[in-house]
């Protein structure tokens, strides 16, 4: 088979790649801490007094106000945190498609995972309602029974948690799975390093496939190679600078697995000064 070749968003050597276990783990405590604050904050500083206003009807922004305020403003203070550390973890990955998207999901998780954590700790201190099952009259009209959207707005400090505590457990399975995933594709990396060999190709078709990867073009090329049974021709992708982008003649550079030749990496040949030569074709529009 063929899989990505310099799959890796910026140019440089894939084989340098690391697992990002450890660093994901690193980021991903703080990032879950700041998110249990965001959960604890925003529960009791912003839902808790929506929830009275909806189900009673009632000012429950008035003069004694100044401790919810306080946690609004922590709220505000603790997302910004924890969106900063998420866009880390993001990054944390690796820098590539498959890399961030282990990245993000781990950012994900630890949001999810975090939210249940703080408005889970924040069920007691909900400020229960004034009255169960009915809304407070307004002046002289009579008490209003509660309608099934009240009662889900009720059970919101048991709903937010649970929902949220759903949310992380698909996403340990999601991140779990991509891990494994990612970890396959890194030793096959690695085994394509150690034991493959490394020629000079000729860029035989080109085509660009109108996405680009941290501000690199990504094209799928028909490569032809030497082998020691042959010259061989695939199919493959490659990640390049603009400026080494491939075009049809040009040199890159091969790293084929002798066993099975099909199996290869590509990646320019900083040699060729036929690289690049149609720059034009992919330029990303200004507007």
């Amino acid at each position: 088979m063929v899989f990505g070749s310099f799959e890796f968003g910026l140019p440089g050597d894939p084989r340098q790649a690391r697992r990002p276990g450890l660093r994901l783990w690193l980021l991903g405590v703080p990032t879950t801490l700041a998110w249990a604050v965001v959960g604890w904050s925003g529960a009791l500083g912003l839902l808790d007094g929506f929830r009275l206003m909806s189900l009673n009807r009632v000012d429950a922004w008035g003069a004694d106000a100044g401790p919810a305020v306080s946690l609004v403003l922590l709220f505000s203070i603790s997302i910004t945190v924890a969106s900063s550390l998420g866009f880390a973890m993001l990054w944390g990955g690796g820098m590539s498609l498959r890399g961030m998207g282990v990245g993000f999901r781990a950012s994900s998780l630890a949001a999810s995972f975090g939210v249940a954590l703080g408005s889970g700790v924040a069920i007691p201190s909900w400020t229960p309602p004034e009255a169960v099952g009915q809304r407070l009259p307004v002046g002289r009209g009579a008490a209003e029974p509660w309608t099934d959207v009240d009662w889900v707005v009720y059970y919101e400090p048991y709903l937010l948690p649970g929902v949220a505590g759903v949310t992380a457990l698909v996403m340990v399975m999601v991140l779990g799975r991509a891990f494994v995933t990612k970890a396959e594709a890194d030793d096959r990396a690695q085994a394509l390093a150690q034991t493959g060999r490394q020629v000079i190709g000729h860029v035989v078709g080109v085509e660009f496939t109108n996405v680009w990867v941290m501000g690199n073009p990504r094209f799928t090329v028909q490569v032809r190679f030497p082998t020691d049974a042959g010259e061989r021709t695939v199919l493959t992708t490659m990640i390049s600078p603009p400026l080494q982008a491939p075009s049809r003649g040009s040199t890159v550079k091969v790293t084929y697995d002798p066993r099975d030749p099909d199996t290869v990496q590509v990646d320019p040949d900083p040699a060729d000064r036929a690289a690049g030569g149609n720059f034009g074709a992919f330029l990303p529009p200004l507007f």
